[in-house]
């Protein structure tokens, strides 16, 4: 479905008429989100039942790695087919290596699938929309899914906005070139594949929840500095923050998604899945949101005031408020 999303979006032409061009891009957009939403619960459904409890923290995170590995083999292939053959040769090159990796795990389905439903099993109407009802209201229902889950949104913020704004707010606020802003963008992200691998073996061992107790202190104290940075700020101390906020707003993912499917497992019968993709994807769903409304928060913010002291502001309470969720969720 991703690859066919992404083949839908280059037949947008600005020989179309725009609104045609439009749809085709809303459309594939959607193909493509479709398609991207199941991977981390199906992930996890399929994982937590093979996964030894003692070596949980550091398998998820490291299945975590494969997204900014991803992401920069991405980053390095696409644009350099586009500059060769155009920008829609370097998208379908990104389609052709989604249907590459699906052929290549068919030999492995057998195994994989052994839980699902008998092939020609009738669904009952309305069975898909019952069944993601119920997911969501395992966040109403189990105490510790909820407060991870407040938990990982309020580090989410922190996340998706240290994506977002952190080159823009080098460049307009402290008068950094682009590319050295970029160039230290990576290097935080580079923090954040480290960090994840780092605290999931640090999880195996002091536990999920403190753990990520730290991530949320880290990204509170992180965000919290660049709230009060300015131009006269030393250029390694801007990278050092950087990469403390990258290792652990965007390193503590592989542990969340951990234990969530440590709390799935409990809700069915032993040596099964129990109910870990549909706690994996209750959770997922309140970190979508926070994806889509919370950078839209943090550019109100620095569009009415002018600053983006506000928007890191933000950040840093949310991770405070992430803590203080895990901490209550132990009761």
């Amino acid at each position: 479905m991703i690859a066919t999303g992404i083949a839908v979006t280059t037949l947008a032409s600005h020989d179309l008429p725009s609104v045609a061009s439009l749809g085709l891009l809303a459309l594939g957009s959607l193909l493509c989100g479709m398609g991207h939403g199941p991977v981390t619960a199906s992930g996890s459904h399929l994982l937590a039942p093979r996964t030894p409890p003692a070596r949980r923290g550091m398998i998820f995170s490291l299945k975590q790695c494969g997204v900014p590995a991803g992401a920069m083999l991405i980053a390095a292939m696409a644009p350099a087919i586009g500059v060769v053959a155009g920008w829609r040769a370097g998208a379908l090159a990104c389609a052709a290596w989604a249907v590459t990796v699906a052929v290549a795990l068919q030999p492995l389905r057998r195994g994989l699938d052994a839980d699902r439903a008998p092939a020609g099993t009738p669904g009952r109407p309305g069975a898909a929309i019952r069944e993601a009802v119920s997911s969501l209201a395992l966040l109403r229902d189990e105490p510790a899914l909820r407060a991870i889950t407040l938990a990982g949104a309020a580090f989410g913020v922190a996340q998706f906005s240290f994506a977002s704004f952190f080159v823009a707010w080098q460049v307009t606020a402290l008068g950094v070139p682009l590319a050295e802003a970029g160039l230290r963008l990576s290097i935080g992200q580079a923090g954040g594949l480290v960090g994840r691998v780092v605290w999931g073996l640090v999880a195996d061992r002091i536990g999920a929840r403190r753990v990520l107790i730290l991530c949320g202190l880290g990204t509170a104290l992180s965000t919290g500095l660049l709230a009060l940075a300015g131009p006269s700020w030393p250029e390694v101390l801007v990278t050092l923050v950087g990469v403390v906020l990258g290792a652990t707003a965007v390193g503590y993912n592989g542990v969340l998604l951990a234990e969530a499917a440590r709390i799935g497992l409990t809700l069915g019968p032993p040596g099964q899945s129990g109910r870990v993709g549909a706690a994996t994807a209750a959770l997922q769903a309140a970190f979508a949101l926070t994806q889509i409304v919370m950078p839209t928060a943090f550019s109100v913010l620095v569009a009415t005031t002018g600053s983006y002291a506000p928007g890191f502001s933000l950040c840093a309470a949310c991770g405070l408020f992430g803590v203080w969720c895990l901490r209550g969720g132990r009761r």
